[in-house]
């Protein structure tokens, strides 16, 4: 549920309106490229973590396979990414529910918002996973409610209203009305949709059977990303022409408002609501493993390893929060500007996550057949799979050169990375 929670969030219930805008149906062809991505990641990162479970994941088997210094990089590139985002998903939320109740300003949930989620945190793990259970069964429920009342409008099941079949598909222009380089703009926008389900691979070290726990993800995500993802805007574009002034502001609702159901509206802006405080709970567990891991490695101060009696590391979730907290004064002063500001600092972030996963795989595949060692999991595929996804990524960074917002952030990410990773090169210890 955490895995599925992760990958549903406010990407797919509000992000998708604007794929959907630049690519028209074929938008299809860009989630199914963006969802391939997230199989091959998931897949080598189940095969690291079943051999050596670890709250670094990622950074761990990055400083493994190629070093201290970049497993510093992505570590802390990773964790300013989940720090910066906690801050983010805390003032979107805010000033949704701000507009429900004006009296109250976007600051005050803001603050609210970080402290009861730093305090669930503060708790024994099974608290955090119980409450992003039930935000995932709430999404979850969300979707399925959303693909059978989309499928009824399909097929004509609504009475007085006509069916509408797939014509939409080919209306308007045609499958792919901007051709290939609206699949190519949309899939941009898709790819850092998926953005959280790398998380399961830190929440899987701490549980009884680590092994079990991701062979069990992987092997559910491939289908869960076709129904969820897939169907989803498969039922937005036959529903509706996808260029509707409607999709492109929130394509969920525009489809529930077409067929004249009460109070469609306020029920999205809750779902999206649950959906970034899902995502903020999720991010500051990640964020708060990442730097405690770090912390263990002697690549973060050793304050940051404390943990209370229940094994929780409190002072790495307080560190994690502290932006948040920031962010509740920069929401005060700056209400209009904090939370694209925000966004932009880490938009490419997610594609060094990625890229640091499938090298990490490849040079550690390669070690353990030298070696002879034996893996729990084997990536299938192996080699030609995991290359496959160094070129779809490396794919994804090429198109992004050539968006001026895009490369803008490319630049941003690659400058810090390269920052991060100087920086450690210059604090190695003898």
């Amino acid at each position: 549920m955490m895995g599925l929670g992760s990958a549903i969030g406010a990407g797919l219930f509000v992000g998708s309106g604007q794929a959907i805008g630049l690519a028209g149906p074929a938008v299809l062809i860009s989630y199914l490229v963006a969802g391939s991505i997230v199989v091959l990641v998931m897949a080598m990162l189940a095969e690291m973590v079943a051999a050596r479970p670890s709250s670094g994941a990622f950074s761990s088997y990055a400083q493994d396979a190629m070093g201290r210094s970049a497993g510093s990089a992505v570590g802390w590139m990773y964790w300013i990414q989940l720090v910066v985002v906690i801050a983010a998903e805390a003032t979107g939320a805010a000033g949704i529910v701000a507009g429900w109740v004006p009296a109250v300003p976007a600051w005050v949930w803001v603050l609210l918002f970080v402290a009861a989620f730093t305090a669930i945190n503060l708790f024994a793990v099974s608290g955090y996973g119980r409450f992003e259970f039930w935000f995932a069964a709430i999404k979850v429920t969300a979707i399925i409610v959303f693909l059978v009342i989309g499928v009824c409008a399909i097929l004509g099941l609504f009475p007085g209203v006509p069916a509408t079949g797939i014509a939409h598909l080919f209306d308007e222009g045609g499958f792919a009305p901007n051709g290939a380089a609206g699949i190519a703009a949309a899939l941009l926008i898709v790819v850092f949709a998926f953005g959280g389900t790398e998380l399961v691979a830190i929440a899987a070290a701490e549980s009884a059977d680590p092994g079990r726990s991701i062979r069990r993800i992987v092997r559910q995500v491939l289908v869960r990303i076709l129904v969820f993802y897939l169907g989803s805007i498969f039922v937005i574009v036959a529903v509706l022409p996808w260029n509707t002034p409607a999709v492109l502001d929130g394509p969920f609702s525009a489809v529930l408002a077409t067929l004249r159901l009460p109070g469609v509206d306020l029920v999205m802006s809750i779902i999206v609501v649950v959906a970034l405080l899902s995502a903020m709970n999720a991010n500051i567990y990640g964020a708060s493993r990442m730097v405690f891991s770090l912390g263990e490695r002697g690549l973060a101060p050793r304050a940051l390893t404390r943990t209370t009696v229940k094994g929780v590391p409190r002072i790495a979730v307080v560190a994690s929060v502290a932006f948040g907290f920031v962010a509740v004064g920069l929401n005060w002063a700056f209400p209009d500007v904090v939370l694209p500001v925000l966004l932009n600092v880490v938009g490419s972030t997610l594609l060094v996550t990625w890229a640091a996963v499938a090298v990490s795989q490849i040079i550690l595949r390669r070690r353990a057949e030298r070696t002879g060692t034996e893996l729990p999991i084997r990536m299938w595929g192996f080699p030609w799979l995991s290359w496959l996804c160094v070129a779809l990524i490396a794919g994804v960074v090429v198109l992004a050169a050539f968006d001026a917002a895009a490369r803008t952030q490319l630049l941003l990410t690659a400058g810090l990375t390269l920052a991060l990773w100087v920086v450690a090169r210059l604090t190695r210890r003898r």
